[in-house]
């Protein structure tokens, strides 16, 4: 009795293993357990809100299950799995043979130099050309341009704003230590502070109108505390209009600087002398 030739099966050979291919398979399957996610949510969602649609929904489905195990074989479960499997399989092997053969993305359009995009888009003139420093561009500098000094019309300002331009007066030209104490109790100081070189600032501020004068009785008021109470080695009273001889005459015998409306306009300027200056003083 012949034996028939064994005839050796060849090996299967072992599937090699690809990155590239099992993070694809990885998203697939994500994907796809995503999308059952999404629907068991909605139909959770709607037999919540409509149980009656859902009982129907239910028995029609257990009832195509019962005829289809009547006509045909069971499916199992495993079945059911080994056919998912192969399907993301061949998802992956399509995605993957894709990404392998699609073109190289290629820029399209005329190539642009960097000197182009200085200064704008493509049609516009570049606001510092390249190659250039800044001192070479035409035009003035900033240091030929003039600053723009605001003009304070002091006459329309209140009593508290009037008491802060004077404070701001003073720290621009150097004054240090320079606050507003001015209000209920501030025997007669309403802004005090320091000179540039260290003297004791106090200034007594009066927003007053054309028709009103600083009088011989406010000086004395003001004299009466500037040097015993505050330790005044500078004092000034400033005003927008004018003084009395009265309270000139006194404030000469005790040493307060007087500053009315044209004084604090030169002042404002800087075109004419500070408060706490020899020249101011001697005046």
């Amino acid at each position: 009795m012949a034996v028939p030739p064994h005839v050796p099966q060849p090996a299967r050979s072992p599937r090699r293993f690809e990155l590239r291919s099992t993070a694809v398979y990885f998203v697939l399957l994500a994907i796809l357990l995503t999308l059952l996610g999404t629907v068991a949510r909605t139909a959770t969602a709607a037999a919540q809100s409509r149980p009656g649609w859902a009982v129907a929904l239910v028995l029609v489905g257990a009832a195509s299950v019962v005829a289809g195990r009547r006509g045909r074989r069971g499916i199992s479960a495993r079945r059911l799995a080994r056919r998912a499997a192969k399907s993301l399989e061949a998802a992956t092997e399509t995605v993957v043979e894709a990404l392998d053969t699609a073109p190289p993305v290629v820029a399209s359009g005329p190539a642009v130099s960097r000197a182009e995009f200085v200064g704008g888009g493509l049609d516009v003139e570049p606001t510092i050309p390249l190659g250039h420093s800044l001192d070479q561009l035409s035009g003035p500098s900033l240091d030929d341009v003039p600053a723009a000094t605001e003009e304070i019309e002091y006459e329309e300002l209140d009593p508290y704003e009037f008491e802060e331009a004077i404070a701001e007066l003073c720290r621009r030209d150097g004054c240090t230590e320079v606050e507003v104490v001015g209000g209920a109790g501030d025997l007669g100081a309403d802004v005090v502070g320091r000179t540039p070189d260290g003297r004791v600032l106090v200034v007594q501020c009066k927003r007053y109108g054309d028709t009103n004068r600083v009088g011989s009785q406010d000086m004395q008021r003001f004299g009466g505390t500037c040097f015993p109470v505050h330790g005044a080695e500078v004092a000034a009273v400033v005003t927008t209009a004018d003084f009395t001889a009265p309270a000139v005459e006194y404030a000469q015998q005790c040493g307060i600087v007087c500053v009315d409306g044209e004084d604090l306009g030169r002042w404002q300027d800087a075109t004419g002398p500070r408060p706490w200056e020899p020249e101011f003083v001697a005046g």
